[in-house]
């Protein structure tokens, strides 16, 4: 398989494939999960918002710096590491086996995820913050900008999605390996397979959730977002 580990980077390598499960992977299953309440309609979906934005900000604040940023940037920043230090030969070599496949997408996905995630975050969650309040995450101006310059942006989280559910399914395959969780091959080989049902669950999950925002009518509000976004 790809080279992309030597000795003096094996601790942060394991580190690397812990948090992409614990908190990244969590949070990021519990976050498409909650989203799908999209599909209840704006009230549903904007309670969800509510809930949190009821925390005590510095509260909220603090659990969003320590269990999601600070670990999401350090999985972000070493995986374009070892992204730029693997030889993947999985194309043009003898050795175009299916986990060397699955190494070379879980590489492109992850640096396609850090250009997705920088988009997501800059317009959601540090809209917030520079707002001083809730309304740039609120359901009209999350469809706003899905639906403006022609559906764009609603394309782009189709993929950013199906990449971010891809990456961590894998993930979990990879972990359980790294890990000695599934040392035998017919132990890799279940374990493949949770993956796959893991990715296709994650992936209907997320688009449900972006399917709700197509399944009510703009209001007179989001219409004016989605004029800005255009």
């Amino acid at each position: 398989m790809a080279i992309a580990i030597t000795r003096e980077n094996y601790l942060l390598h394991k580190l690397h494939s812990l948090s992409g499960i614990v908190p990244v992977g969590f949070y990021m299953v519990q976050h498409l999960t909650l989203n799908t309440f999209t599909l209840g309609g704006p009230e549903y979906f904007n309670r969800v918002i509510g809930f949190f934005e009821a925390m005590p900000k510095h509260l909220l604040l603090g659990l969003e710096v320590v269990a999601i940023w600070i670990p999401l940037l350090f999985h972000a920043v070493y995986g374009l590491f070892i992204a730029n230090r693997a030889q993947p030969n999985s194309i043009g070599t003898k050795y175009g086996w299916t986990e060397n496949r699955m190494f070379t997408a879980q590489r492109w996905t992850g640096i396609f995820l850090f250009i997705f995630l920088a988009i997501h975050v800059s317009t959601t969650t540090i809209a917030k913050y520079a707002a001083g309040n809730a309304e740039p995450i609120m359901f009209d101006a999350m469809q706003a900008k899905l639906i403006a310059n022609g559906y764009a942006m609603f394309v782009l989280y189709l993929f950013g999605i199906l990449a971010a559910s891809y990456h961590l399914s894998y993930g979990v395959w990879n972990f359980a390996i790294r890990w000695g969780i599934s040392i035998s091959e017919q132990a890799q080989a279940k374990v493949q397979k949770f993956a796959l049902g893991m990715f296709i669950v994650v992936t209907a999950l997320g688009w449900a959730a972006l399917a709700g925002f197509l399944m009510h009518k703009p209001t007179v509000t989001a219409f004016l977002h989605s004029v800005r976004w255009s």
